[in-house]
C-alpha cells in the first residue's frame, strides 16, 4: 500500500515538473530532459530512505522553478512598468 503512495506521489512530481518545463526560459538547458534522466536515474531504488530524499529533492527543483518563473515575471514587468518615484 505504502509502495503504491510513493508511485503516485513519484509520478504526480514528474507530471507537474515535466509541465513546469513547458516554459523554462532556456531552451538550451533542457530542463524535461534532465527531469528524465533524473527520475530514470532513480527508478529503480528500494530504500524508503532515498526514496524520501529523491521526492524532496524534486519538490526543492519544483519550487525553485516555480520562484524562477515568479523572479522572471517579475523582471519583466519591472521593465514595462519604471518605478515613477525614483525620478522626482
Amino acid at each position: 500500500m505504502a509502495g503504491n503512495l510513493t508511485r503516485q506521489r513519484a509520478l504526480a512530481l514528474y507530471k507537474e515538473l515535466r509541465q513546469l518545463g513547458r516554459d523554462y526560459p532556456d531552451p538550451a538547458y533542457d530542463f524535461n530532459g534532465r527531469v528524465r534522466r533524473l527520475f530514470e536515474k532513480n527508478r529503480n531504488l528500494t530504500d524508503r530512505d532515498e526514496i524520501e530524499k529523491a521526492l524532496r529533492m524534486g519538490e526543492y527543483i519544483k519550487k525553485e522553478t516555480l520562484a524562477l518563473y515568479s523572479l522572471r515575471k517579475y523582471r519583466h514587468l519591472k521593465r514595462m512598468y519604471p518605478d515613477s518615484m525614483s525620478d522626482p
